[in-house]
């Protein structure tokens, strides 16, 4: 499982003309599913997003996470963060997982965020999506979560 989360001072997700999720200051993770992932990794993915120590302390230094400032979380489906670009001019999604097990895997993490952390907002699997957020730094990391393999 791979995720780009951005600090965010403010963020939404449109379908069509209507707004679907939106936080304040907080996190932006945009969330591909790979081939091999199970439950097992959307969890560590999770844990690993909410406690991303991203934030600034009082010393203007990255000491804080998502958790520690009850900042906002939105998640958003987006199998191209599974492409292979190594090759060519056109990106291979061999290593993506299938729609239905995205699918699957992504209600899973959907339902373990809602569980785990309150102020959390979702983009909607396999719908065409307009994301509008302010990145605040720019502050972005990519995170993987794989626990196959290890």
């Amino acid at each position: 499982m791979i995720s780009i989360i951005q600090r965010v001072s403010t963020a939404k997700v449109t379908v069509g003309s209507q707004d679907i999720g939106a936080i304040d200051m907080g996190i932006v993770a945009l969330v591909a599913i790979e081939k091999e992932d199970s439950e097992k990794e959307a969890e560590r993915l999770l844990e690993r997003i909410l406690n991303y120590r991203i934030f600034a302390d009082e010393h203007d230094r990255m000491n804080l996470s998502l958790r520690d400032i009850d900042g906002g979380l939105l998640l958003i489906p987006q199998f191209t963060l599974a492409a292979d670009t190594n090759k060519g001019n056109r990106p291979s999604f061999i290593s993506a997982a299938s729609p239905e097990k995205g699918r699957q895997l992504f209600v899973y993490l959907q339902d373990r965020a809602l569980t785990t952390y309150a102020n959390v907002q979702f983009g909607q699997f396999g719908a065409d999506m307009q994301v509008s957020l302010i990145n605040n730094g720019p502050v972005t990391f990519t995170l993987r979560a794989s626990t196959y393999g290890s």
